[in-house]
């Protein structure tokens, strides 16, 4: 009896905690409408979407420059990234022993616990002077610098999902190309990445929410100018970034108008990891 007692309320309780989570969603999403109601009212949200020009002092509220900052900082990230981490996936689960295997998982996952302050830092001290001499102009904060940076921060998340994919593959998928006279660079491409390409996929996409919404190092190192990013070597800034650079001196409308960023930001990356909940489920 204290056994089928603790079995229901351990159900119970977690039951509980999931639907807490839930809620919690809810709410925030409904905060956020909320304080954007007042922008979407009085400047729409047609010209808040596809506005090219952010001046809050003249009444331009449009965030399409910021939106293209996102997309395209997040695009060159996943550019560098995942070659990089599929191949250090497919090193962890098939090349590495077992001895160089146990340091370098837990040192890629070490890159997770790092601030993204830390990173920023770097970038700005370090990379964007070497970029900066690269190109000849500026001062390197850049759309080049932050994909970098954005680049090593998702390396661990596409990573650690890419090698539990490659390990859940059937081992006798492998024995079978091994018997066919496959060799292990052939099993590799030709049996276990195709296996494994759902996981991979969804590794990518949650990859892709991670980068979208990074904030701080985004700041320190793109150079947070409103305007299209026209070259890799030039400023921009993203969705993120505008919220966290104006919110604190932002009053009325413009207040309101950076809740409406928030909004299409939070629609953004709930999108893109239901895309990524949705190919994991499912062959793609």
């Amino acid at each position: 009896m204290p056994r089928y007692f603790v079995d229901r309320l351990s159900r119970h309780t977690v039951s509980i905690f999931g639907i807490a989570a839930f809620l919690i969603l809810v709410l925030i999403a409904l905060f956020i409408l909320k304080d954007s109601l007042p922008a979407l009212k009085e400047v729409g949200l047609i010209d808040i979407l596809f506005g090219a020009k952010w001046y809050p002092s003249h009444g331009s509220f449009g965030i399409l420059t910021m939106l293209a900052g996102s997309v395209v900082t997040t695009l060159l990230a996943l550019a560098i990234a995942v070659p990089l981490a599929l191949g250090c996936a497919i090193f962890l689960a098939e090349v590495a022993p077992p001895r160089v295997r146990s340091i370098t998982r837990p040192a890629v996952e070490l890159l997770v616990g790092i601030p993204s302050v830390v990173y920023g830092l770097v970038g700005m001290i370090v990379l964007c002077p070497f970029i900066a001499r690269l190109s000849g102009t500026g001062s390197g904060s850049s759309v080049l610098a932050a994909a970098i940076v954005l680049a090593i921060m998702v390396l661990p998340t596409i990573t650690s999902i890419s090698e539990d994919n490659l390990r859940a593959v059937p081992v006798h998928y492998k024995e079978g190309a091994f018997a066919l006279g496959a060799t292990h660079w052939q099993t590799i491409y030709h049996v276990l990445l195709p296996a494994a390409r759902r996981g991979i996929t969804a590794a990518v996409i949650l990859g892709t929410g991670r980068a979208i919404g990074e904030t701080m190092a985004m700041i320190m190192v793109i150079g947070n100018s409103p305007i299209f990013p026209t070259s890799i070597f030039g400023p921009a800034r993203t969705l993120t970034g505008n919220i966290a650079v104006e919110i604190a001196s932002a009053t009325g409308i413009h207040e309101s108008a950076l809740f409406v960023t928030g909004l299409v930001l939070f629609i953004l990356i709930m999108l893109i990891n239901g895309i990524g909940l949705i190919a994991y489920r499912r062959r793609v």
